[in-house]
């Protein structure tokens, strides 16, 4: 039988031999009566520790919390909170709707110091999600929300089999997404869903297998965005019209100064699938989405690898892009646009004949400069190439290497 008396004195021995650990910050979750045993519902144990315990920061001993309702963690009553699994050997079963745990907070300031209250930076600030697993056992059952929160950080977690991974709401404030796993997700991995949220890291994840897209941002305003270091792999859905690993949606909202570095994004090829899009509607004046930097990826296997709809202010550069069934690059009504020393080939499909290649269309002011792009056989015997460009301004095609065009290489 496992001893869980053991168990939790061991797991709270590690916490206090890590720095600035001591035993009055910590709540061992069972002294309130939590058993771990993966049967019983522990919802209103879970939340009465939450708003009674005088520490700041709740450890779940190892075991299986089952829960059906979400743990709200209100920071202006509770005071600055973190919430650990005891170096990730607790796991939380959300069985209902909603996020396991909501960190609420009140702020609604900028990033500017002089805009954070008194009381934010005394009981708010920095709430933190760490080393613990949340696995969904409900269709609506999400990961981890955050609401008017400052400087939140959730790093260590294993998220999996849940609608939306890590979840932001309204409105946020520097917050950082690191080393942790967001897995199999029926919705979004990383959902910045309609917030106004600036400077925001999300940096050497592994987000996969998520069906509306591994990282998502859908309205709102978000500025400073930094997506570097992650493994993005497979979020597609083949049952939708459209899907992407990571998906800058605008339409109804601002996306701008952010960057895509280092990350290997790379999916299967889907109905109205894309590796990286960006989209925002017609506009005149200033794009809502724009002044990006997508830098040193490895991007693959998808209908469109990179999708620029009504972008402006971007620099594609250095990225290793591969196999696409339709486009490698698509830019569609954007300006300001530069596509310059990366290879783009077929390197995991010679000899299929895809179409891969580059397509400018109602665009301005764009640079394909350095590139070297093999086997695109785009376009067909009548018209089309491996880069076409079609009723736009101002586009300049120098220094590339096209190899091997099915068709013909520029038209």
């Amino acid at each position: 039988m496992h001893n869980h008396r053991t168990t939790a004195f061991t797991s709270l021995f590690l916490l206090l031999l890590l720095p600035g650990f001591t035993a009055d910050a910590l709540v061992n979750m069972r002294d309130f009566g939590i058993q771990g045993d993966g049967e019983t519902d522990e919802t209103a144990a879970i939340q009465r520790a939450v708003d009674n315990a005088e520490a700041g920061m709740l450890v779940f001993p190892r075991g299986d919390y089952r829960i059906t309702d979400t743990i709200e963690i209100h920071l202006t009553e509770r005071g600055r909170t973190g919430v650990t699994g005891a170096d990730g050997s607790a796991r939380i079963i959300m069985d209902g709707p909603g996020p396991a745990f909501r960190f609420v907070g009140t702020h609604d300031g900028t990033a500017n110091p002089g805009s954070v209250s008194g009381e934010t930076w005394d009981l708010e600030r920095t709430p933190r999600l760490s080393n613990i697993e949340i696995v969904g056992a409900h269709p609506e059952a999400d990961g981890v929300a955050f609401v008017r929160t400052m400087q939140s950080i959730v790093e260590g977690v294993l998220i999996r089999d849940v609608r939306h991974g890590v979840h932001y709401i309204e409105r946020n404030r520097n917050t950082i997404l690191e080393r942790s796993h967001i897995y199999n997700c029926s919705g979004v991995g990383v959902f910045f869903d309609n917030v106004n949220l600036h400077q925001a890291n999300v940096t050497g994840n592994h987000i996969s297998y998520c069906d509306g897209g591994g990282i998502r941002v859908e309205g709102g305003e978000i500025r400073n965005l930094q997506i570097t270091g992650n493994d993005i792999e497979y979020n597609y859905d083949e049952d939708a019209d459209a899907s992407a690993d990571v998906w800058i949606d605008a339409q109804d909202g601002s996306v701008r100064e952010g960057t895509i570095a280092s990350n290997t994004i790379q999916a299967r090829r889907s109905p109205g699938g894309a590796n990286i899009r960006f989209e925002a509607p017609d506009h005149d004046g200033q794009s809502p989405v724009g002044m990006w930097a997508i830098t040193g990826n490895l991007i693959g296997s998808q209908e469109t690898n990179i999708h620029l709809k009504n972008a402006s202010g971007v620099s594609v550069a250095g990225n290793h892009i591969y196999t696409a069934g339709t486009r490698t690059i698509h830019i569609d009504g954007s300006r300001s646009v530069t596509i310059s020393g990366n290879s783009m080939d077929q390197e995991h499909n010679l000899n299929d004949d895809l179409p891969n290649g580059v397509l400018v269309e109602d665009s301005t002011g764009v640079i394909l400069q350095g590139n070297v792009l093999t086997d695109a056989f785009a376009g067909s015997e009548e018209a089309g190439g491996a880069v076409e460009i079609r009723t736009s301004a101002g586009t300049l095609v120098s220094g590339n290497q096209l190899l091997g065009a099915g068709h013909r290489g520029v038209w």
